[in-house]
């Protein structure tokens, strides 16, 4: 059977860290993807394998996309994982992608595989949560880790959680029982915004990112674009009073006193209508 992973050549690198943003279980705001994204251009990445995914997924729910060329052939883009390096400060190696349908243990067996090739000392998976919180306060980043000097440098979170989980807090622990230690990172994001890209997310990401992994990732042109995010929505805010009322009860809430948070049906019913014309 080929190899999953197809290599052009594997790059030469010096302590490498690994940045994975895997799609499809969760990432909201599309803080994950956009924070590899902005890494990939600042770390001058480039392209040295991938994992072809047009036989690991379900098309019908990721469906491949069609594109000309030179105006008249169509090409079409089948769904894969690619994986790329570069240096930001320090070398890196970027994997970035949606988690197969199908041959999980598979897939990231030969992801933690590479890893070993590559000498990769620490990997970090990113993404972003829809949590009860409001976009008028700074995003924080909740991490989960795989093993205690980890947990302690990023002040790990919900350690005990059990229950369903996806490929890449999968390929987490594979990671760390080979020997990589490995730190989850995850934007809290105001889940009636998640759906979104969110640059205040993909901010809060990167900047914890470059404080646990010593990369140097410039961080001002997310802070314009954050600055610019708050105000459309405090723009569409401010014909909704009613929506306004929600988010004040989140932030009361947050704030210790004693009025009842709305439910996720409210702030679905409430909120996420003004924010689609936004």
């Amino acid at each position: 059977m080929a190899p999953l992973i197809e290599i052009d050549a594997l790059p030469k690198l010096r302590d490498p860290i690994m940045v994975v943003a895997l799609s499809g279980w969760v990432d909201a705001g599309l803080a994950g993807a956009g924070a590899v994204a902005v890494l990939h251009e600042q770390a001058s990445a480039r392209p040295f394998g991938r994992i072809d995914l047009a036989d690991l997924m379900d098309l019908q729910q990721t469906r491949p996309t069609v594109q000309l060329r030179d105006g008249v052939t169509r090409e079409i883009s089948w769904p894969e994982i690619s994986l790329s390096a570069g240096s930001a400060g320090r070398d890196v190696v970027l994997c970035i992608g949606p988690e197969p349908s199908v041959r999980w243990r598979a897939v990231l067996g030969a992801l933690v595989d590479l890893s070993r090739d590559l000498g990769i000392a620490k990997a970090f998976t990113v993404a972003g949560i829809p949590s009860m919180a409001t976009h008028r306060r700074p995003v924080v980043v909740r991490a989960t880790a795989t093993d205690a000097d980890l947990v302690t440098e990023a002040g790990a979170w919900r350690q005990d959680y059990t229950g369903p989980t996806g490929a890449q807090s999968a390929l987490q622990v594979l990671l760390g029982e080979s020997g990589v230690p490995t730190t989850g990172l995850w934007a809290q994001v105001p889940h009636y915004v998640a759906g979104g890209a969110s640059p205040p997310a993909i901010r809060s990401l990167l900047a914890r990112l470059r404080d646990l992994a010593g990369l140097r990732i410039d961080l001002s042109t997310l802070d314009e674009q954050a600055l610019v995010y708050a105000s459309r929505v405090e723009e569409g805010l401010a014909e909704r009073p009613d929506v306004v009322e929600v988010i004040d009860a989140i932030e009361s809430g947050a704030e210790g006193e004693e009025e009842p948070l709305p439910s996720g049906d409210e702030l679905a019913s409430e909120i996420e209508r003004f924010l689609r014309d936004q």
